[in-house]
């Protein structure tokens, strides 16, 4: 399945895409796309309804988030190793983690702001990987029976704040608007490796990014597995595994987004996402 959230920001509704990408309403369904509306149990009860009995919905404006009330954005850095490489780091030995603010979460083709003072915004193909059922210290084998499904994250980076600012990477990913999550979140079911789907990113028209989940140092399994270990993951967190090489601290000249810029992004089977860059209030 593939579930959505449209509508205008903060009063999104929740829905799903049919044949045909017919959008029909889950209202009275679920309350939102999040939570416990995500476990197997929930998702096997709305897999079982007889779409044709739910509302078209018509003249769609927006797509908003994927997913509503995130707990907790968990990263993963570092983790292709070709990425590691142009940004001038080792490959790790274990996932390296961070957190994304869940108030840097937005649509998949919301305006991405500049952020006041910024020379260097840049830019993050991901997979991102939904939780359904609350996860605490599970092993490999069983980690994918945890997950509700994944969807695509850009993880937009300023990379000063990051890297030359002293601190954690936390501050140089938790602007607002530095997470723009969906456009739909696909299921599991629908997903049958997760380790084999390709993904690209573009900007102005130039490709800059172009991937392959294959590729990953550590798998979903892997991920999901490891942050167990060390924090519950609840239903509608989302983990975002890392990113292919490509990004504009790794070009020679580095290339960043500047006021006015394109993104546009896609992972296979998971939709595709179009953002155009703005200077925040106060920026130059």
């Amino acid at each position: 399945m593939k579930l959505v959230r449209y509508g205008e920001s903060g009063r999104e509704k929740p829905g799903l895409l049919g044949a045909g990408g017919v959008l029909r309403s889950l209202e009275h369904v679920v309350d939102d796309i999040g939570g416990d509306a995500l476990s197997a149990a929930s998702l096997a009860r709305i897999a079982a309804l007889d779409l044709e009995q739910l509302p078209r919905v018509a003249d769609v404006p927006r797509y908003g988030p994927a997913v509503a009330r995130v707990g907790k954005m968990i990263c993963v850095g570092l983790n292709y190793a070709d990425h590691a490489a142009e940004s001038g780091m080792p490959v790790p030995k274990e996932p390296v983690l961070f957190m994304k603010a869940t108030t840097a979460i937005t649509g998949p083709n919301d305006p991405v702001l500049i952020p006041r003072g910024s020379v260097k915004t840049d830019w993050e193909v991901e997979l991102g990987v939904v939780i359904g059922d609350i996860a605490r210290d599970v092993s490999v084998d069983s980690a994918l029976d945890y997950v509700a499904g994944y969807l695509v994250v850009n993880d937009v980076s300023e990379r000063e704040f990051q890297l030359e600012r002293g601190g954690q990477w936390v501050k140089g990913k938790s602007f607002d608007t530095f997470a723009p999550i969906g456009p739909w979140l696909v299921t599991r079911d629908e997903v049958p490796d997760p380790q084999n789907l390709a993904m690209w990113l573009e900007v102005d028209g130039h490709r800059y990014q172009n991937g392959n989940t294959r590729t990953m140092v550590f798998g979903v399994g892997s991920c999901v597995s490891y942050i167990s270990r060390f924090m519950t993951l609840m239903p509608g967190d989302i983990i975002s595994t890392g990113t292919p090489p490509g990004v504009g601290l790794g070009q020679r000249p580095p290339v960043y987004l500047r006021p006015g810029s394109v993104m546009e992004l896609e992972i296979e089977g998971l939709g595709r996402q179009r953002q155009v860059t703005v200077a925040a209030r106060g920026s130059s």
